[in-house]
């Protein structure tokens, strides 16, 4: 285990996996308590429309994957707040529409696509030093909102129509939150893979859920549990040479069965769980 220190290429995928876990299980909470856990996969498979238009072209996914999955993110809160139409039936949409133009994407690309299936599956060894980069400002992105919007999100989930009594711009707020996800969800699929992205964002927060009746602890417990599980993941991934997105995600969903298995027993022995503040 030590040894794996010592190859470049594990020490890149050990710091993205530190800034995939932790950015993502920080906004992972949102998306659980606000029962939009399909988000995350509808701007996962949105990112693989935008990866397949990047190869197509013959330039770096990430550029064109970035401008493609912000809009639809943006697309997706426009459609839920100003039409009649369920956050879920609008991100249902735009799932399909991107992955039918990203199989067209890509068949008009006429080669063999292997690095489709990069950023499909996910790899460590694809991890280079630009992803580094866009990780760690999308981290810092993440970090700049606790001083000032995280409050107003938590407001926002917990109770809407109260935050706009109270002045607060919900929903350039929420916009704001559904850009950074986007961005998040770009940035991290080179490491975890579209297919398992939506994943890292849901469990560690509904783990964490199980654990804490308190919002604050709750995005807390998260970020924990998002950063130990991924580093666990891709130290068992190296030693079993298994697929390191796959492992992170079994890792959690191992941690995610424990809690519910620990909450079922205390809710059996009569406790009774509080709502979240």
């Amino acid at each position: 285990m030590i040894e794996a220190l010592s190859y470049p290429f594990f020490q890149r995928a050990l710091i993205a996996a530190i800034l995939v876990g932790g950015t993502a299980s920080y906004l992972g909470v949102f998306v659980v308590q606000r029962k939009l856990s399909f988000l995350g996969a509808g701007l996962a498979h949105a990112a693989f429309g935008g990866v397949a238009l990047g190869l197509l072209l013959g330039t770096e996914p990430l550029w064109v994957a970035l401008p493609f999955t912000v809009l639809v993110a943006v697309a997706i809160n426009w459609i839920k707040r100003h039409t009649r139409l369920a956050g879920d039936t609008a991100v249902g949409v735009f799932f399909a529409v991107a992955v039918a133009l990203g199989l067209i994407f890509l068949s008009l690309r006429r080669s063999v696509n292997v690095d489709a299936f990069t950023y499909l599956f996910g790899s460590v060894l694809a991890v280079g030093p630009l992803d580094l980069i866009l990780g760690a400002l999308t981290a810092l992105l993440a970090l700049a909102t606790l001083p000032r919007l995280w409050g107003r999100w938590a407001y926002a989930t917990f109770d809407p129509d109260a935050a706009r009594a109270d002045r607060i711009p919900v929903d350039r707020h929420d916009y704001v939150l559904f850009v950074l996800l986007a961005v998040t969800v770009v940035v991290s699929v080179k490491m975890v893979g579209i297919i398992l992205m939506a994943a890292i964002l849901v469990i560690p927060a509904a783990c964490s859920r199980l654990i804490t009746s308190r919002f604050v602890v709750m995005t807390a417990v998260s970020v924990v549990i998002g950063v130990t599980s991924s580093i666990a993941g891709l130290f068992v991934a190296y030693e079993a040479d298994l697929p390191s997105g796959a492992t992170i995600v079994l890792v959690q969903a191992g941690l995610f069965f424990l809690a519910a298995l620990r909450s079922a027993r205390h809710a059996k022995a009569g406790g009774h769980g509080r709502a979240l503040v």
